[in-house]
């Protein structure tokens, strides 16, 4: 460590001294690592988040009437099985000994045994890439929407279509999902049978045709669209005041050019975190959207988990779930300091 500073201190001294191509470099690395630290520190920030509330669902799940022991219990069952369940659960162990043994074997990629004796990583194998799937197509979806009806209000500020597309958005995120899942069912498949009401699925346990993901989707990336638009426009206004913008329209660029080469560049950090956010949306508005049309998600294994208080399934549930979100907020800090912080 000693010699290290000592190199450093001789690069220093001998900075003034170099030119300026060689000082490029040096330059750079200081940015580099702002960047590396930022991003441990957003990741220990997160796993810290994601431990607290793996907490908060223990103490949650623990303050349920019953337990897992008489939730999954036979008819018949007598107090002494019961009790011998219990103790084969773990149950009659302190709280606290249950939550860190889970956290201490999380790294290893053991999410525990569920209350009906079967790995929870076996169980959400086969629902949690389904709603990757359902909640990667509505964000692409909810993405592409709102750049383009954004971008189109931005390029006609204060007109109609600008007004009528901020209340349209407006609308849209006020709808919860499960409304905009009944209306769908409604009009695409009991009035006009363009669509199937229910997701039927194959031997292998995914849905037997794509047409029986558009439902699921549009229930998930309408809300999310309303306000990734909302966010797309107020970014996209906020540039328009900028001097390198009223320049361009000074200069006579037409509207679409200038809103899409040089108002959006400086948006996409806004943007990027509006739209990061709504991950956590559009995975939380799935376990609705799934137990509605019968998708095979972590929807119904949710569902099913909390009914039998099975602690160790719903935990499995929201560490994927929360390590999905933690993912993209993180790739949205990336891009929002690439955009803002790429000035040493």
């Amino acid at each position: 460590m000693a010699e290290l500073s000592r190199t450093a201190q001789e690069d220093t001294v001998a900075a003034p001294a170099r030119s300026g191509a060689a000082t490029a470099p040096r330059r750079e690395s200081p940015f580099a690592v702002r960047v590396a630290v930022r991003i441990a520190m957003a990741v220990a920030r997160r796993a810290l988040m994601l431990a607290v509330l793996l907490a908060v669902v223990f103490v949650a799940v623990e303050a349920l009437p019953g337990d897992a022991a008489t939730a999954t219990s036979e008819r018949g069952d007598s107090v002494a099985d019961v009790a011998a369940r219990r103790h084969l659960l773990g149950l009659d162990r302190p709280l606290w000994e249950r939550f860190w043994d889970w956290m201490t074997a999380l790294p290893t990629g053991d999410l525990g045994t569920s209350a009906r004796g079967q790995k929870v990583t076996a169980l959400l194998a086969d629902p949690f890439p389904n709603t990757l799937l359902l909640g990667s197509v509505a964000f692409v979806l909810t993405v592409a929407a709102a750049l383009a009806l954004g971008c189109w209000a931005a390029c006609r500020p204060g007109r109609p279509v600008d007004r009528i597309i901020g209340h349209a958005a407006t609308a849209a995120f006020a709808v919860p999902e499960f409304v905009v899942s009944v209306g769908l069912l409604l009009v695409l498949s009991l009035w006009t049978g363009w669509l199937p009401a229910v997701t039927l699925t194959g031997a292998d346990g995914d849905p037997t045709t794509w047409t029986m993901l558009i439902m699921p989707v549009l229930a998930l990336a309408i809300p999310q669209t309303g306000w990734n638009t909302r966010i797309v426009r107020g970014a996209l206004a906020d540039q328009a005041a900028t001097p390198h913008v009223e320049a361009a329209h000074l200069d006579g660029l037409p509207v679409h050019r200038v809103v899409l080469r040089h108002a959006l560049p400086g948006a996409l950090p806004a943007i990027a975190i509006g739209v990061a956010t709504s991950t956590g949306m559009l995975l939380g508005g799935a376990v609705a959207v799934e137990t509605l049309f019968n998708y095979p998600g972590v929807g119904t294994v949710l569902a099913g988990a909390v009914a039998s208080r099975d602690t160790p399934l719903i935990a499995g549930v929201v560490i994927c779930a929360g390590t999905a979100i933690s993912v993209v907020l993180l790739a949205a800090d990336l891009v929002r300091a690439r955009m803002l912080g790429a000035r040493p």
